[in-house]
């Protein structure tokens, strides 16, 4: 696993949040790129929330949002592949919002894999709003996957 900075194409964009949908579209992934000898970029979206000063009490821990979101993508792709896959898999973190920063990664895709809802308020959503927004805009093909793979 690497950081996928540098990485061009043919590669599959996969959004990683951590919930269990994300889990079922990195494995989708990973094993797609398995068959085709694609790379597989995860990517995984940060961003500060919305009534977010910068300013902590006195004596509150200060928290790092995007170190969070590393130790995630992190634990994720571990708890979510196997150790032996052959496919090549980059990881990338990018302050944003996740709909935004996954349409960008994708523009050279040949695909963007994605849960059908991510850790947001609605469970009980069919669709997640990232997924809606990536199934219009998107400039290549989409993957909805509903759920966990088995491994």
């Amino acid at each position: 696993m690497s950081d996928a900075a540098a990485v061009q194409a043919p590669r599959i964009v996969v959004g990683v949040d951590g919930s269990e949908p994300s889990k079922g579209a990195l494995q989708w992934a990973v094993r797609q790129a398995e068959l085709t000898g694609e790379a597989v970029v995860a990517v995984i979206a940060w961003d500060f929330p919305r009534n977010w000063t910068g300013l902590a009490p006195p004596g509150y821990p200060s928290f790092d949002w995007e170190d969070d979101a590393r130790k995630i993508l992190t634990e994720t792709v571990d708890q979510s592949t196997r150790p032996d896959h052959p496919a090549e898999i980059h990881t990338r973190v990018v302050q944003g919002h996740p709909a935004s920063v996954l349409l960008n990664e994708a523009k050279d895709a040949v695909l963007v894999v994605v849960g059908n809802r991510g850790r947001g308020g609605f469970t009980e959503a069919l669709l997640g709003s990232v997924g809606q927004h990536l199934t219009h805009h998107a400039t290549c093909p989409v993957l909805i996957v509903r759920g966990s793979l088995p491994r």
